[in-house]
């Protein structure tokens, strides 16, 4: 038996993509506000694959207590 088998793997390899449309989806669902810090998020990320989306943000350069509104600053405005 291999080591491979017996460590859980997570289902989803979480990127700094996904986790910014997962934040955003939940401020505009008013689930969350973009003043609460970024680990508030893992309350709505399984708890096996948080350790992932942790090492992506960690590997962005974003800590888990600055603000939401930091990870999802960017936002796409119609009536530009």
């Amino acid at each position: 038996m291999s080591l491979a088998t017996l460590s859980p793997s997570p289902s989803i390899n979480y990127s700094l993509d996904m986790i910014k449309d997962e934040a955003r989806q939940l401020v505009e669902q008013g689930i969350i506000s973009r003043q609460q810090p970024i680990y508030v998020l893992c309350q709505y990320i399984p708890a096996r694959e948080w350790v992932c989306v942790e090492c992506e943000l960690e590997k962005c350069d974003y800590l888990l207590r600055d603000p939401i509104g930091e990870l999802i600053a960017y936002e796409d405005w119609d009536n530009d």
